[in-house]
């Protein structure tokens, strides 16, 4: 055996005896940023926001921040920008995704939290949904956008909640005040942030396949209908909203 190659007491301490470092500590020193395959043809043909790049993403955010002098938008490239976005993400969809990949690449560094609602909020605000609270913040910690996960998210957002996490922005599909199936509290919430310059907006995609209707049998046996996705469509927007007209 080559003796090189054998560890002395002191490595090997440091391998199976880490001190005082915590496992979050000792992954960190292994992070890398995961490539991100290309979408199929199909899709990008589908969906157009699976085409955008991210520098065609940045320059968006830009002119809805109406960052249009060239060091205004500098002073954010230069340091890493916490965004935040929430919703009930029962079931995942394609639509969620996209909007937390724009999120992740609205600047070049970015660390995305993302808040999942606990049941109990769903239940004080006549929401439901068809997965507790742990499984939907367990599917949500598995995107490949996301770098934290907030359970038990605030129903309205506020200035405060954003210092103590100290989020510099909020990220919200366009459209959303116009938006009949979003919340009139959080809408208003988000009009407050708004105002302090802490909304970036992201483009909804279209063209997704509408809810499918399937029947199953309940314990009686009677045939019950059952929605195959949780997912919740706002009436299907033909265009995009324009960012410097009604909506964001």
């Amino acid at each position: 055996m080559d003796s090189s190659n054998v560890l002395s007491d002191d490595e090997y301490d440091v391998i199976s005896n880490p001190g005082s470092r915590s496992l979050e500590s000792s992954i960190a020193d292994f992070h890398f940023e995961a490539r991100e395959p290309p979408a199929f043809r199909d899709a990008q043909e589908r969906f157009e926001t699976t085409r955008w790049t991210a520098s065609e993403i940045q320059l968006y955010v830009r002119k809805g921040l109406g960052l249009s002098d060239s060091i205004q938008a500098t002073s954010f490239d230069n340091k890493r920008i916490r965004i935040y976005v929430d919703g009930i993400f029962d079931g995942l969809d394609v639509s969620d995704a996209l909007k937390l990949r724009q999120a992740k690449l609205a600047f070049p560094s970015v660390h995305l939290m993302v808040g999942v609602f606990s049941d109990q909020a769903l239940q004080m605000h006549n929401h439901s949904s068809n997965r507790p609270e742990i499984e939907r913040a367990e599917l949500v910690r598995h995107c490949r956008w996301i770098d934290e996960v907030v359970k038990d998210a605030p129903w309205e957002l506020t200035p405060k909640f954003l210092t103590d996490k100290s989020i510099d922005f909020v990220a919200i599909d366009e459209g959303t005040s116009i938006d009949p199936n979003c919340d009139k509290a959080r809408v208003l919430a988000y009009d407050e942030l708004k105002k302090h310059g802490k909304i970036i907006r992201t483009r909804r995609t279209l063209g997704l396949a509408p809810k499918q209707t399937q029947v199953s049998c309940n314990p009686s046996g009677r045939a019950t209908p059952t929605l195959s996705s949780s997912r919740t469509d706002a009436p299907d927007f033909i265009g995009h909203v324009d960012i410097y007209g009604i909506g964001y």
